[in-house]
Order: C-alpha cells, then structure tokens, then sequence
C-alpha cells in the first residue's frame, strides 16, 4: 500500500513556486464518507455512497435550475494533496507518467473534477453519487455536465468556427 506522501522508485519531484492567490473562492464544503486517501475510491462511481455538498450563502440561490439535470460536474480543491511531483508511478511498479496524463490528486493545482450523479436538492445541499474526495473538501464550483447542457444564450460567431472556415 502506498503512503500519502511517499516517493516511489523513478518518480520525480520538483520544488514548486510558492503559491500565489488566483483569487478562488470557496463556495461549499463536500461531506463524504472518506476521511483518508488511502480508502478514497480512485474513481467515483454512480451506484457509490450518497454524498453531500453544501453551498454556502450568497451562493445558495445559483442553484436554481441545477435539478433539471441528471448529472453535474463538481470542481473541489484537494486540499490535502501534495503538489510536487511531475512524474509519478501509480502502479508502484517503477513506470512512470507525467502528472498530466493522470487523474492523480497530486497535482500543481490540485483541483479535482467528478461528473455526478444528482440525487435531490434539499435547500442548500446537493445529494449526490459519484464523488471521489475526502470529507470536509473545499467545492470550487457546480456546473452541468457539458454532455447535458444546451447553451441557454443566442449562438454568437465562435459556435460555428471550425478549422475549414478559419483557413485563410
């Protein structure tokens, strides 16, 4: 089993720049049933366990119009993830690849992503399966799942470029 913040053979760490605030905003915190990442699920799955994720005030009222869709894309921060390495061996078996070619947490910017299944709103917490963090994740941001969702405002010219008309 691999440590949280262990080294494995050919993984290659780099030492990061100090951050700076690109201006995020927590807007919620996400409940789960996982409090290590050592029995996080790898993947969220759509049968896994209901989790929660409250929004918090002023945010509340962007939920309006989120029940309609049958899956969201959740944007979390993972806040316990180290932000170092560029190769890594998820396997632990000495083959390496790039952090960008992984869905690893251990990230430069450690923001995560899962497609989840909407299971209800009640008030200001979404009830959701499909998630892939630990309890007490900061939320970034809810959006519709891009597969389910029609753009409600009018076409405008870049909807329609393709490679042939931007061709001189």
């Amino acid at each position: 089993m691999v440590r949280e913040n262990e080294i494995r053979q050919n993984e290659v760490r780099v030492i990061p720049p100090e951050p700076t605030d690109a201006g995020l905003v927590f807007i919620g915190i996400i409940s789960t049933p996982w409090t290590s990442r050592m029995e996080t699920p790898r993947q969220g799955r759509h049968d896994g366990p209901v989790c929660r994720i409250e929004i918090y005030e002023p945010w509340v009222s962007a939920l309006k119009g989120a029940e309609v869709f049958e899956r969201l894309e959740i944007l979390y921060w993972l806040h316990q993830s180290r932000r170092d390495l560029v190769l890594q061996s998820p396997a632990s078996n000495g083959k390496v690849h790039g952090t960008f070619s992984l869905r690893s947490p251990v990230r430069p910017n450690p923001i995560g992503t899962s497609i989840v299944k909407l299971e209800g709103i009640e008030g200001n917490v979404l009830l959701v399966r499909g998630l892939d963090c630990l309890d007490g994740t900061p939320l970034l941001d809810v959006k519709p799942d891009r597969s389910l969702f029609n753009p409600i405002a009018p076409p405008q010219k870049g909807d329609f470029d393709t490679d042939a008309n931007l061709l001189p």
